[in-house]
């Protein structure tokens, strides 16, 4: 693979439409995105970062949540200059946006569709200014918030805190927690977490 601002890009000899995209299998579990075009690998996923996305499932059912609204690595259409879709690590459908989704051959919630409850991203390592950072903190928040996703969970093992962004008007409002702190959601009210049982998954 090549290297294009920081991440791998598949070495593929044309550009691909996003429906080529869709249905692109190169017979390994690697993740991509498709930007301009062009198919960039995410990297793996830390075994951290998985079990904080299954603790999350875990605990967003044990309060109601049907299993079937609970979406992993469903990819969202976005409008951004550089990518068509993203792939949060949790998503929590509405079940209009789960109807939606499940009546596409793949796992796709296009823009026109409706927007699903919360996605949450578990941040890799990264500093600002380098591609990890700027995807999750600035790039995936802005375009999540103008797709009218209510609420987008930032959670940072490396920085050991937990971002609760709530839609209000067409940008997010912040809330941190750290430590004990208990997690306050307006969309799931009755969650009880705390920002270490988050970041430890639930150790």
């Amino acid at each position: 693979m090549t290297i294009l601002s920081g991440q791998q890009v598949c070495p593929t000899n044309r550009r691909m439409t996003f429906e080529e995209y869709l249905s692109y299998d190169d017979g390994t579990n690697t993740r991509y995105e498709l930007v301009d075009g062009v198919l960039v690998a995410m990297g793996a996923e830390s075994a951290l970062n998985i079990s904080i996305a299954f603790f999350l499932a875990i605990a967003f059912a044990q309060q109601g949540i049907p299993p079937y609204r609970i979406g992993n690595k469903h990819l969202i259409a976005v409008s951004s200059t550089k990518v068509t879709a993203r792939d949060p690590d949790l998503t929590i459908h509405s079940e209009a946006s789960y109807n939606a989704v499940i009546t596409e051959k793949q796992s796709f919630l296009g823009f026109d569709q409706p927007s699903p409850l919360l996605v949450v991203e578990v941040v890799s390592p990264g500093k600002p200014g380098e591609s990890n950072y700027d995807r999750d903190y600035i790039e995936k928040r802005q375009e999540y918030a103008a797709r009218g996703i209510p609420e987008y969970w930032l959670i940072d093992p490396d920085r050991q805190v937990v971002l609760v962004l709530t839609l209000q008007g067409q940008s997010y409002q912040e809330q941190s927690f750290t430590g004990q702190t208990a997690i306050v959601s307006p969309t799931f009210p009755s969650l009880k977490l705390t920002a270490d049982l988050i970041l430890q998954a639930g150790q």
